[in-house]
């Protein structure tokens, strides 16, 4: 595997690919850590990952410098995703006993019964590039708190990541086996799902990455959670707060390059404000500084692949062949590395690609609608169903608005974001199943009701 830096083209260094005899001995010793991990006390594992928190806040600066290079993420950015995976470390630290205990149920006399919360064993993690330390953690953060094992197959273009994310809980404590890398490509995820030890995947990646494994593990009867892509609408109303509204999503769309499944992408405005809202936006966007992602007054670096340039310029092209029209950027730009510039299209044509297909990379679709019920119909006109940003300040219209989005989670005032305390996935073709907060924790165990009878309580016999 090769690490390339995606800002100058470069090959920093490459990696040994694991053979068939270096992933069983890996999936072996993840199940043989299984049966001594799952026994330890819910309070040691909580005690591994609080150290874990801490020493990510140790290396932010070294984590962050390799997110850098290997991605492009500008240097403050993956200092700030490092940063959050602390702070998703110090959650589960404090809250997962909360989470996890025993919940008590109303039964006869002379009975107790209750559930608790088992691990189910190892679980395969298949990951992208995008955010790679955080999608790692969100995952990984409460999983093995609530006592399963974790094997991580990361992007191929970011397995220096990979191994120091397995080095820092090595580092931290836990024991050997616990997490674990597997340097393999994509066409090798399926015989790892079919692997008998293996009890569960979550994936957070593109459509097909997810349809394709989830195929294999339901196949397989096996618990998967798919956080996949988004065409996330940004929907401003005629009584926002106009400034903010454009200041926010220029960041919300061009934040880490717009390679963010959970980006606003598709810019719904109310006819009312749309010139005001356009004139602001635009102006915001064009403020943005490109550049060298070392450099900390950098807002937006490279794409992290010179293939994924080259494929949203073309879903660019192709929507502009189609009638749509570039206000900003629209062209790579003349110098080294993958750098697309942010990007704003208007008018729109319906079912061009980027109106219909998701757009990975600083491109704005903006639309002009007539009113509240049109917006509405066009933020749900998407076979996706992640996250939408709804702009009013008349709060009651905003959670009307939010009420009648088709996501997995609405934002009134805000931008789409994943938070520790709260639960994150979407609908749709957008995927299945919840991370982080309690929900998140509670994916990958056995909730498993316990009926204690009392011996002399009265028995009485009932059917199914």
């Amino acid at each position: 595997m090769k690490s390339e830096n995606p800002a100058t083209g470069e090959i920093h260094r490459t990696y040994q690919e694991h053979g068939d005899k270096a992933v069983e001995k890996r999936v072996s010793k993840a199940q043989d850590a299984f049966v001594t991990w799952k026994n330890r006390s819910l309070a040691e594992r909580e005690a591994l990952l609080a150290e874990v928190g801490s020493l990510l806040r140790d290396r932010t600066d070294e984590y962050a410098g390799l997110i850098t290079e290997e991605m492009g993420k500008p240097v403050e950015q993956a200092r700030a995703e490092v940063e959050k995976c602390a702070w998703v470390c110090d959650h589960y630290a404090e809250h997962a006993g909360r989470y996890l205990q025993d919940e008590f149920h109303s039964g006869p006399p002379g009975t107790s019964v209750k559930t608790t919360h088992e691990p189910l064993g190892p679980v395969l993690a298949v990951m992208p590039w995008n955010f790679p330390f955080w999608q790692v953690f969100r995952f990984a953060a409460p999983t093995l708190t609530a006592g399963n094992v974790g094997l991580l197959k990361h992007a191929s273009n970011v397995p220096g990541s990979a191994l120091a994310i397995e080095e820092v809980f090595r580092d931290a404590g836990y024991p050997e086996g616990v997490f674990q890398t597997l340097l393999i490509p994509s066409e090798r995820v399926e015989e790892v799902i079919l692997d008998d030890r293996i009890k569960g995947v979550t994936v957070t990646g593109s459509e097909p990455a997810g349809k394709a494994v989830a195929s294999t593990a339901g196949e397989n009867l096996k618990k998967t959670v798919l956080e996949l892509g988004g065409s996330d609408p940004y929907v401003v109303l005629p009584d926002a707060d106009i400034e903010a509204a454009a200041k926010t999503g220029a960041w919300a769309r061009n934040l880490n390059g717009g390679q963010s499944c959970i980006a606003a992408k598709r810019f719904i405005v109310h006819q009312e404000v749309y010139d005001e809202f356009l004139e602001e936006f635009v102006a915001e966007i064009e403020s943005l500084t490109i550049g060298d992602p070392t450099k900390e007054e950098t807002d937006v670096g490279p794409l992290a692949r010179e293939d994924l340039l080259e494929d949203i310029h073309e879903q660019v092209r192709i929507s502009v062949d189609a009638g749509a029209t570039v206000l900003t950027g629209g062209n790579p730009l003349d110098q080294d590395g993958a750098y697309y510039p942010p990007t704003v299209l208007t008018d729109i044509p319906p079912g061009c690609p980027v109106d219909s297909q998701e757009v990975f990379g600083p491109i704005a679709a903006v639309y002009r609608v007539p009113d509240e019920q049109t917006a509405v119909e066009k933020s749900n006109d998407t076979k996706f169903g992640l996250g939408a940003s709804i702009w009013t300040e008349d709060l009651e219209r905003g959670e009307r608005v939010a009420a009648a989005i088709e996501a997995g989670c609405t934002y009134v005032n805000q931008l789409v974001k994943s938070d520790p305390r709260v639960p994150f996935g979407g609908v749709n073709n957008s995927g299945y199943g919840r991370e982080l907060s309690e929900a998140g924790i509670k994916e990958f165990v056995n909730r498993k009701t316990v009926w204690v009878q009392h011996p002399e309580a009265d028995q009485k016999v009932t059917t199914e």
